[in-house]
């Protein structure tokens, strides 16, 4: 009963920052693995659980989304997923205990990423007049990395778009929302096949960020935006540290 409440508790707190700014997995993800889930199914567990939050989000976004000019849907959904398919194949063939070395790191990439977010977008658009609109040579690599790890991908993607040239930050929301479930999906088939989901605390999970989505972000948008962010890289920077000291311990 503890476990359940843990993980209803960690989908909720997940949903609602996934909802208003990211950073969700810095929650879900250490939640599964305190409650002694290995950590490659662990991580699979956490990008299963937040596949609801993210269909939910992209068709409250689909007005948004059809405002974007020119963008190749079904081309950016399709390598999206291929991406997703390739680093959800390089998470099921890594060993909990390799994938446990990369962790901290991940966590600290993603850490940075999330707090420096407005840097990462402002440095990305820079690039806008090199790099092609819509082009694939960056969202491949990019959706690698989010079906091996996930962490941090909403920020990352917001920075592709940002090299692009998009500007409307709602389209951009939307357009990342659905990606992340194309990939997202794709991910879930593939973890399901390779056996890698822990089926019933994502059954929770999902319904706690469902609910977080929904009902928390209301509750968050009050909270002022620099303190939330604040807040976020403060638990992101403390579940790094407990991995490195759990890397560090050999657990």
């Amino acid at each position: 009963m503890l476990e359940a409440l843990l993980l209803f508790a960690a989908g909720f707190l997940g949903g609602m920052l996934n909802a208003v700014a990211g950073g969700g997995t810095f929650i879900t993800f250490p939640a599964l693995v305190f409650i002694g889930i290995p950590p490659v199914v662990a991580n699979a567990t956490s990008t299963i659980a937040a596949l609801p939050g993210y269909l939910s989000a992209a068709l409250a976004f689909r007005g948004d989304i059809r405002r974007i000019q020119d963008a190749p849907f079904a081309r950016l959904t399709v390598w999206t997923m291929i991406g997703g398919a390739i680093g959800s194949g390089l998470l099921l063939i890594s060993s909990n205990k390799a994938f446990s070395a990369l962790v901290p790191f991940l966590l600290l990439a993603a850490t940075l990423v999330f707090y420096f977010a407005d840097d990462v977008r402002r440095a990305a658009s820079r690039w806008r007049s090199v790099v092609k609109p819509f082009g694939l040579g960056i969202l491949l690599p990019v959706a690698i990395y989010g079906g091996y790890f996930n962490g941090g991908l909403g920020i990352v993607l917001l920075a592709v778009f940002a090299m692009w040239g998009m500007t409307d930050l709602h389209a951009m929301n939307g357009l990342k929302c659905w990606l992340s479930f194309a990939l997202s999906a794709v991910a879930f088939a593939i973890f399901a096949v390779g056996g890698a989901v822990a089926w019933i605390p994502a059954a929770i999970m999902a319904v706690g960020t469902i609910t977080g989505g929904y009902a928390g972000a209301p509750v968050a948008r009050r909270i002022p935006r620099d303190t939330l962010r604040l807040l976020i890289a403060f638990i992101g920077v403390g579940m790094t540290a407990i991995f490195f000291w759990r890397l560090i311990q050999g657990a």
